[in-house]
């Protein structure tokens, strides 16, 4: 019969795909004997034995269906299929390794560039004072930019001087963003950048609060700061299971603290929390862990200021000890170099084991809070797409998750 007799009129009927267990550890084997000839020789270019690259020839020729080499005794040699295949199979081999030199080159780009905006911050801590940290802060935060799309307004958000970024046309205001720096750095103005970022992911608007800062206003004042904010964004919303509070840094810390303060106050949970590279631990013993370094040594003098002698190890402060049963789902992203990595692992397995849905994101970078970089570096794109679907409710493919 015409194979074309049920095929529409021209068309041509595909080749059959190639076999999905082909590895290419098969095409490496094969190359090596088509170049060397010698199944010897082959073998110890690959240290591999000569047995186990017989079997990996027999197992490609099996699976791509005809002999592709010739052996006898005393010569090996490529048949015409083994000499059409063996071109292809270079091809793929080439192009695999253009693919990582060309992957890994752009990964040091992006590290690089990383490190470039960094440098001058990251190397004045321990020997700067608190105010020319804060001014290096805000220097650095104004190199990224806020998304054109994105409204910015003043607020007073319940007593609380505040921003309010609307990416596109008005819309109620439903994400509250605690930022980062340690309690005692970051400004509102400053984070407006990476906060318009997360309203462009979510499609939401967002409140970011102009807490007041340690040592000038050590705790409890960005509690109450927070606290007041949430309330503001409380009467604003029919549907309080409508609202996520985000937090990035020390953020994420004061993110854990306004829940436990709506819990003793008996108000109403938002409906998710998202916590970006959380410092939880004011005490900084699982920094510490992993000896001394600059970060330590920020992290240290900020949790003195913050605290001012109130005990670390209160409930409000704490999360890693508290009770966590009750609280919202939560989605938790951190990269696998970030030196505060364990606080994020830590509070993931913390809260599961109070029965708190939670979603641990762990991405293959080296950078506290790495969403600061969203414009140029793909993991923090993803990061923020995988935070608009978690605000949406919806449940993506999950990241990199430990």
């Amino acid at each position: 019969m015409d194979a074309t007799q049920d095929s529409p009129a021209g068309a041509v009927l595909p080749l059959p795909q190639a076999p999905d267990a082909i590895e290419l550890r098969h095409l490496r084997s094969f190359v090596a004997v088509a170049d060397e000839l010698n199944f010897g020789r082959a073998a110890t270019r690959l240290y591999l034995s000569q047995p186990a690259l017989s079997r990996q020839i027999r197992a490609l020729e099996r699976l791509v269906g005809c002999e592709l080499l010739r052996r006898s005794t005393h010569r090996v040699e490529l048949t015409l299929a083994g000499e059409a295949f063996l071109d292809r199979a270079r091809e793929i081999l080439a192009g695999l390794n253009d693919a990582v030199a060309v992957t890994r080159a752009l990964g040091d780009e992006m590290a690089g560039r990383i490190a470039r905006l960094m440098e001058p911050w990251t190397t004045m801590i321990g020997t700067a004072g608190l105010q020319e940290l804060r001014e290096k802060d805000e220097a650095l935060l104004s190199e990224f930019s806020v998304p054109a799309e994105v409204d910015v307004r003043s607020v007073n958000a319940g007593g609380v001087p505040s921003l309010v970024l609307t990416p596109g046309p008005e819309r109620p205001v439903t994400l509250l963003h605690l930022h980062g720096g340690g309690y005692a750095l970051g400004s509102a103005y400053g984070y407006r950048a990476m906060t318009g970022a997360l309203c462009v992911a979510t499609g939401a608007a967002a409140l970011l609060p102009e807490y007041r800062l340690a040592p000038e206003h050590p705790f409890p004042a960005a509690v109450d700061d927070a606290v007041r904010a949430y309330r503001w964004l409380l009467d604003r919303t029919a549907d309080p299971a409508a609202l996520t509070v985000l937090g990035d840094s020390s953020g994420g810390g004061l993110t854990m603290s306004l829940l436990a303060t709506l819990r003793r106050q008996n108000l109403p949970f938002p409906g998710r929390v998202v916590l970006l590279s959380p410092w939880l631990d004011l005490t900084c013993r699982l920094l510490a862990e992993a000896g001394p370094s600059a970060v330590l040594t920020l992290c240290l003098e900020c949790a003195d200021h913050y605290l001012a002698g109130h005990p670390a190890d209160d409930p409000l402060l704490d999360p890693l000890a508290a009770d966590l049963s009750g609280y919202p789902p939560m989605l938790v992203q951190v990269s696998a170099g970030d030196p505060l990595v364990t606080d994020a692992r830590r509070l993931a397995e913390h809260a599961r084991a109070h029965g708190v849905d939670v979603e641990l994101d762990l991405y293959p970078i080296d950078a506290h809070v790495f969403h600061h970089f969203w414009s140029f570096l793909p993991e923090a794109a993803t990061a923020l797409s995988r935070i608009g679907a978690f605000v949406s409710g919806a449940r993506p493919p999950r990241a990199v998750n430990l």
